[in-house]
């Protein structure tokens, strides 16, 4: 029986040895390769062809979900999952726009996930009752839900509203489950889309244009 072929992106390495430990203890599961951000998965996938990558949302140099963009644009035969760790809505949904065939969230039971990644590669998906009524909600009131022009998305907007309520990067993370390092990331994306340089600038043109107020 052929094993399926399965590339683990993520960039904690902990998480990735563990995956990496768990999954290779299943018989019919290969791991192909491992990657620490976007650009190595898409590397990864080019040079191993896996079956199936399973894809962190949050990484540094690319994250999983402009890389499962590129993915499955240039390999579209190859399956993905998101691996989450908390509910990020709005980046799951994005992720199957582009195609990814479902998500886990990261503290699943490794046979619960071994099963996930069956099921994936037997032609199936992972999408939850929950997660298909606020995809169809979405898809029903289009990017309205999110009115701003500099198209910041759900989480930005709440990074932002932290940053304008004076706290700190360590308490913002602490407050949204995220690290350090992730909410870095963010405020460089809302600086970089909000055209700014610094917090204080981008707290006013956020309140100009009247998205602080939701």
């Amino acid at each position: 029986m052929a094993k399926i072929k399965v590339l683990l992106a993520d960039d904690q390495e902990l998480i990735l040895e563990s995956l990496h430990i768990v999954l290779s203890m299943e018989e019919d599961l290969d791991i192909v390769a491992l990657a620490k951000n976007g650009e190595e998965a898409i590397k990864g996938c080019e040079q191993f062809q896996p079956d199936l990558v399973l894809m962190d949302i949050n990484m540094p140099v690319m994250d999983g979900v402009a890389a499962t963009a590129v993915i499955k644009e240039r390999m579209p035969a190859i399956k993905v999952i998101m691996l989450t760790s908390y509910k990020e809505v709005e980046y799951v949904l994005t992720a199957l726009s582009h195609g990814a065939e479902g998500y886990l969230l990261k503290a699943i039971h490794p046979k619960d996930l071994a099963a996930g990644i069956r099921v994936v590669h037997a032609g199936g998906t992972l999408i939850t009752q929950e997660m298909a009524s606020k995809m169809i909600k979405s898809m029903n009131s289009g990017p309205a839900t999110i009115s701003n022009e500099y198209g910041l998305s759900a989480r930005e907007i709440e990074v932002l509203h932290k940053l304008a309520s004076g706290l700190r990067n360590q308490d913002i993370a602490e407050a949204l489950f995220l690290s350090e390092g992730t909410v870095k990331n963010y405020i460089s994306t809302i600086y970089s889309k909000l055209n700014v340089r610094g917090r204080r600038e981008a707290i006013r043109k956020a309140r100009d244009s009247g998205f602080m107020d939701h």
